[in-house]
């Protein structure tokens, strides 16, 4: 069976037949000896620093947490340092991930460093990590924050505030369409607090409870605030599918006033073709301007991975009290989900990833049920997990992906039911340097270092030069393999030789060897 990129007629095949996927990972070379780290020195190298130029060998020299020297070093200069031995391969700076969920006081990202990411990105589609028990206090997220910057954990972590929860922070109800002046006031404020604090920006899911509820003076109030502090508006957006994304689009631009505005996870759900994308993407440059330079992020996958509620209509959708809708409204519900996953490629294209369902299509599961498979939603209802909708085009997400102004991001998680979170960034070397090569790696890194670091803000990451700080990724692209697929989507990307965070070796030879990473804050100055 070959690797990843499989169409959803192989991986449905693949998972009829009980087909074991997971591939057994090459050998790496031999963990070194310990050796106190008081600087690395990575000689021989393919520099491929992350700005786009071309790559050059030579040697790269590393002092605490940050590159001191990119050229030769000399053997008196070498003394003291551990000495790897780069062999020609590619240097880059640490991949830098714009969308991924996951609590770094919980849980490892060794996923994510085994594909040669080195900062993570959370607070995504209006959501805001908390400690337990504290999601609805206004100092919620600053608390957090606080947390993992005494703790150390094994990759960088910034965040965004969420603005579904804000509104559950400022005390608004879900279903509430219209907050008073007092609760938007409320919003800001707390907003306010939480760039202040050092979160890099705002993230909405529209497309979610309670974000589906918010108008355009809602948004645009707080489009405001973060422009003040240079942040950034991510948007999972109210719709992706096609004939709606364009207003989607338009909705974020507008409502992100003079913040700059950002896509997450673009897509075209039931678009098709090359020239679709062509279309899509021409019609995001007409959006762009001085100080709008409105940009997204992809993944090389053509499944998404999010809730079922999404297949629900509104009403349907808390607040609303579903046992009421199914007893008052059942033909009606039955109605709209048998059109609904039709329109989406049919059931045999849902495939569960959470729950008792979880590695089976709802198509599967109706047929062992001996149910229509409508009624098999209204029985599982909104709130019934999450799965991988295959709903998009390659070609077209292929094309979209390769845009220069579009980052790669896994939407992934430690752990994920979908393969995007362990393969991403593996996948994208693999496929598209190396297997069918439409860019050259120097722009693959690009748009995996620098690129995602200007979008946040990050000024001494995303690129290798002196003083910036030493987040390193040691690979050769022939050797990198996205391994994780939908049959076995937690299997660890190969390849990455050495990953270096802040400094300090946090991934080696298939295996974590320490914690280095940092909490990342944005400067909390106001920009008038």
């Amino acid at each position: 069976m070959r690797e990843p990129g499989w169409s959803r007629r192989e991986v449905l095949g693949a998972m009829a037949a009980g087909t074991a996927c997971a591939l057994a990972p090459k050998m790496l070379h031999a963990r070194p000896a310990s050796v106190a780290n008081t600087g690395l020195l990575l000689r021989d190298v393919l520099l491929v620093d992350g700005s786009g130029k071309p790559g050059r060998r030579t040697d790269v020299l590393v002092r605490g947490d940050r590159i001191e020297h990119t050229g030769a070093v000399s053997d008196g200069e070498a003394r003291g340092l551990r000495i790897i031995d780069g062999g020609g391969r590619v240097l880059a700076p640490g991949f830098i991930d714009l969308h991924t969920h996951g609590n770094p006081l919980e849980e490892a990202f060794t996923p994510f460093l085994a594909m040669g990411v080195t900062t993570v990105v959370l607070g995504q589609d209006g959501g805001s990590p908390a400690l337990p028990d504290t999601h609805r206090k206004p100092d919620s997220l600053s608390s957090w924050m606080d947390a993992v910057g005494r703790a150390t954990p094994d990759i960088n972590v910034a965040t965004l505030s969420g603005h579904g929860a804000l509104r559950r922070r400022a005390g608004i109800d879900d279903g509430m369409r219209r907050p008073s002046d007092a609760q938007l006031a409320r919003m800001q404020s707390i907003l306010e607090h939480d760039l202040r604090a050092g979160a890099f920006g705002m993230s909405s899911g529209l497309e979610y409870v309670p974000g589906r509820y918010a108008e355009p003076r809602e948004l645009a109030s707080l489009g405001s605030v973060i422009a003040r502090f240079e942040g950034v508006a991510m948007s999972h957006m109210r719709s992706e599918d096609a004939g709606d994304v364009r207003d989607s689009i338009r909705e974020l631009v507008a409502a992100s006033g003079p913040a700059r505005a950002h896509v997450s996870h673009l897509k075209m759900v039931y678009g098709n073709g090359e020239v679709a994308a062509e279309k899509l993407l021409a019609f995001l440059q007409t959006l762009r301007g001085p100080g709008q330079p409105l940009t997204a992020d992809a993944y090389p996958y053509e499944a998404s991975y999010t809730g079922v509620s999404i297949l629900f209509p509104e009403w349907a959708l808390p607040p609303t009290d579903y046992p009421g809708v199914l007893q008052s409204r059942r033909d009606e519900l039955r109605a709209y989900l048998q059109q609904r996953m039709e329109k989406r490629g049919g059931p045999g294209a849902l495939l569960f990833g959470t729950g008792p369902h979880a590695g089976r299509t709802l198509a599967q599961v109706a047929g062992q049920r001996d149910l229509p498979f409508a009624e098999l939603l209204m029985e599982i209802g909104p709130d019934g997990g999450k799965a991988a909708h295959f709903v998009m085009d390659r070609v077209l997400q292929d094309r979209l992906l390769l845009d220069p102004r579009v980052a790669v991001a896994s939407d992934g998680s430690p752990g994920g039911s979908h393969p995007r979170s362990a393969g991403t960034f593996a996948k994208w070397i693999e496929e598209f340097v190396v297997n069918d090569p439409r860019v050259s790696v120097e722009e693959a890194v690009r748009k995996a270092t620098s690129l995602p670091a200007s979008i946040l803000g990050l000024d001494d990451r995303g690129t290798i030069r002196p003083g910036a700080k030493a987040d390193l990724v040691l690979f050769d692209p022939a050797s990198v393999r996205a391994r994780a697929d939908y049959v076995n989507p937690t299997a660890h990307a190969e390849g990455f030789d050495l990953v270096v965070v802040n400094g300090q070796p946090a991934y080696e030879a298939g295996e974590p060897v320490g914690r280095s990473g940092q909490l990342l804050r944005r400067g909390g100055e106001v920009f008038l």
